[in-house]
């Protein structure tokens, strides 16, 4: 790669230099340090003195050639002078080259610096070979730059070694390189490729803004201290597979042209990819999270793949992008997964990913998924404020699903277990069914899917919390328990379709004291909003559920239409009885809805209660009817029947001369009884007409004056309490 030339640096160094070569136009010449005794650098010293320098250099020796052009002989010479006839590798103390430049290979294989090494600024116009070097205190490259192949393979540099902004134009190999103290690359170019393989950073390691230009792998390379490659430039590929990162690991604002492999990487302290833009694929397959992993407006143009990835510390992918698809099969998330406002524009899968804290979704945006899951989470799965363009199909085992101000655009179907669904204020325009899945979820292999974490459940039964505020015209509820549900303020709820088992709370099954009297309750379907304004009340009876939460003002008068509109949507679906159910809670609201109800309507109301629950208890009605009927009998044998049938008396008139003779017949008033008035022929006189009363017919019996008052009252009151009785049973067992 060709270098623009600037010209020579009109600044002469900051020691004293040699000076060949000067030229008007290079008027410091050759910026070599001088030979200590001479006036000359070592490349312009005259060669019997060059050789009775190099023959008083010893292994282990301090050198300083700071400037000094170097040819690939005069290197080779300087090395050999220096070289240990023990190990016949050059030994070198402190040794400084910085701003030299060699010309030719430099080859410093096997050699032990044992002080400080001096590179800052050196220029390297072939190949650098390094490998297997040793450098004991700090080994300085920067701004160093490497016009051909730069070789450091299983080089050990045991203090600080600095390669900021060095350029590497060719081949940069670190392979199995171990760096005891701190590696600072930050703004190093690579421009051809740079291999850190199985590299150690036992100190900190520090790659901020470098550029990759080509080809960077870390595969294994072990970071035992802080790795920080913050605002890096990753062009070509970006290999970290089986990488392990102890400490820190600091991806901030980094950019991946092309691919990134972190597969199998294992991050032990917080990984953190915050801004970080890859436009290739993201791969970290079976990588470990230990610590957080940190992936907040990260921007994943290609695929981001996360399959077998597990994340024991949070997860946290805030306001992160994935444009193309998003994997997270069999991914496990120890701590808390975090997807607020993410955005999903291709494919989202999480099949057989396991959740033991909260999976948070809030606000996320889902374009294109067509299938969440099947997943388990241990804890809530929270999608409020959550937006889905497209059609979509759910299945989680969670224990709570909050989709409060979901937004759904297209149809959806959401197959649980185990979870206590909150979806108030939820938005959909298409049809959107809950549905409880009885069996696990079966898996693409066909096998089933565990559910770690729920084994504590009671049951693998789904629970709505809420659907306030939700447009109920296109929803379907399958198989769920609605026992603590709360529907005010539901709009179109008689349009609710309801499949399968949905059950609703029950009154309270037990007879309680309410002071001096039994108060009892027959069975019936209610409203979670019953059970708690119930429960408020000062006279409460135990068995009311205590709302857990504030659930508003939410009285009588707010109540009396969901049940109204249930009622309906029982009838659509031709449940008689269950609609029966909320027919009566529709009632009892009204009765006591203090505020909307005029004193003649509730003293109406109340009398229907009273006689026969709203024409739905049968056995109260029958009661109130056995009642009449007694009260009839003692009336009529106390009162209304004649002490003795009366007798029909004819009186007439014969003629004298005979012929026809007219007869007059009349009755006796009957006569008020007394005696013994309750005697088994006068019980049986009574029933004859309490029975011809009750079905509507006139017995024949003659009756007293008070008798006839009564019979007028008991063939108006008993065929009412009768009908009230047929009404009750067709209501409970018509289809």
């Amino acid at each position: 790669m060709s270098h623009p030339n600037s010209g020579p640096s009109l600044t002469p160094p900051d020691w004293p230099h040699c000076g060949h070569g000067t030229t008007p136009e290079d008027l410091v010449g050759c910026r070599g340090i001088h030979v200590p005794g001479h006036t000359a650098c070592l490349a312009h010293l005259a060669d019997p003195d060059r050789d009775t320098y190099l023959a008083s250099l010893a292994p282990g020796t301090d050198i300083d050639h700071r400037g000094i052009p170097f040819t690939e002989p005069l290197l080779d010479a300087l090395l050999n002078a220096l070289r240990d006839p023990a190990t016949r590798h050059p030994r070198l103390g402190n040794a400084r080259f910085e701003s030299a430049t060699f010309t030719g290979d430099a080859r410093f294989m096997w050699a032990t610096f044992t002080g400080y090494a001096g590179f800052g600024s050196a220029t390297f116009t072939d190949g650098a070979g390094f490998e297997s070097a040793t450098f004991m205190g700090d080994a300085w490259f920067g701004s160093a730059t490497f016009m051909g192949g730069a070789w450091f393979g299983s080089a050990t540099f045991m203090g600080d070694a600095w390669f900021g902004s060095a350029t590497f134009t060719g081949y940069a190999g670190f392979g199995s390189a171990t760096f005891t103290d701190g590696a600072g690359f930050g703004s190093a170019t690579f421009m051809g490729d740079a291999w850190f393989g199985s590299a150690t950073f036992t100190g900190y390691a520090g790659f901020e803004s470098a550029t990759f230009t080509s080809y960077a792998g870390f595969e294994s390379a072990t970071f035992t201290d802080d790795a920080r490659f913050g605002s890096a430039t990753f062009t070509d590929d970006a290999r970290f597979e089986s990488a392990t990162f102890t400490s820190y690991a600091g991806f901030e604002s980094a950019t991946f042209t092309d691919d990134a492999w972190f597969e199998s990487a294992t991050f032990t302290g917080g990984a953190w990819f915050t801004w970080a833009t890859f436009t290739g694929d993201a791969r970290f397959e079976s990588a470990t999270f230990t610590g957080g992993a940190w992936f907040t407006c990260a921007t994943f143009t290609g695929d981001a793949r996360f399959m077998w990835a597990t994340f024991t510390g949070d997860a946290r992918f805030e306001s992160a992008t994935f444009t193309g698809y998003a994997g997270f099969e069999s991914a496990t998330f120890t701590g808390a997964a975090r997807f607020e406002s993410a955005t999903f524009t291709g494919d989202a899968k999480f099949e057989s990913a396991t959740f033991t804290g909260d999976a948070k979704f809030e606000s996320a945006t889902f374009e294109r998924t067509a299938s969440l899951g099947p997943l388990v989470c241990a804890g809530r799965v929270q999608l409020s404020g959550a937006v889905f363009g497209g059609p979509v199909t759910l299945l989680l085992a969670a224990r709570r699903l909050e989709c409060r101000r979901t937004r759904w655009s297209a149809t959806a179907e959401l197959r649980l277990r185990y979870a206590t669904v909150d979806f108030a204020h939820a938005v959909f325009e298409y049809p959107l069914t809950i549905a409880a899945e009885a069996s696990p979820f079966v898996l693409t292999d066909g096998g089933p899917m565990a559910e770690q974490g729920l084994g504590g459940a009671p049951d693998a039964r789904v629970r709505m919390a809420s659907l306030r505020g939700v447009d109920a015209a296109h929803l379907v509820l399958a198989d769920v328990d609605l026992s603590r549900c709360l529907f005010t303020g539901t709009v179109h709820l008689d349009q609710l379709r309801l499949e399968g088992a949905c059950t609703f709370a029950k009154v309270p099954s037990r007879t309680a004291w309410r002071r001096w009297r039994p108060v009892r309750f027959t069975e019936r379907r209610t409203l979670a909003e019953e059970h708690h304004w119930r429960a408020s009340q000062p006279a409460a009876i135990p068995g009311w559920n205590v709302t857990v939460f504030s659930t508003g003002r939410v009285g009588p008068a707010q109540m009396a239409p969901v049940y109204r509109a249930l009622r309906k949507a029982f009838e659509d679906g031709k449940n008689e009885p269950g609609a029966a159910d909320f027919y009566y809670g529709e009632m009892e609201m009204r009765r006591h809805d203090r505020a909307n109800t005029t004193r003649a309507e509730h003293r109406l109301l109340n009398g229907y209660w009273l006689l026969s629950g709203y024409g739905l208890r049968a056995s109260r009605a029958l009661g109130w009817l056995a009642a009449a009927m007694l009260v009839t009998i003692v009336l009529l044998m106390g009162f209304g029947l004649p002490k003795d049938d009366p007798k029909q008396e004819a009186t007439g008139t014969v003629p004298p001369g005979g012929g026809k003779v007219t007869f007059e017949i009349d009755k006796n008033e009957p006569q008020n009884p007394s005696g013994d008035r309750f005697s088994g022929q006068r019980f049986e006189k009574a029933l004859n007409v309490t029975l011809n009363s009750v079905v509507f017919r006139s017995s024949g019996q003659d009756l007293t004056t008070a008798g006839t008052y009564i019979e007028m009252a008991s063939r108006v009151t008993e065929p009412i309490l009768l009908g009230l009785a047929v009404l009750a049973v067709r209501n409970r067992v018509k289809r």
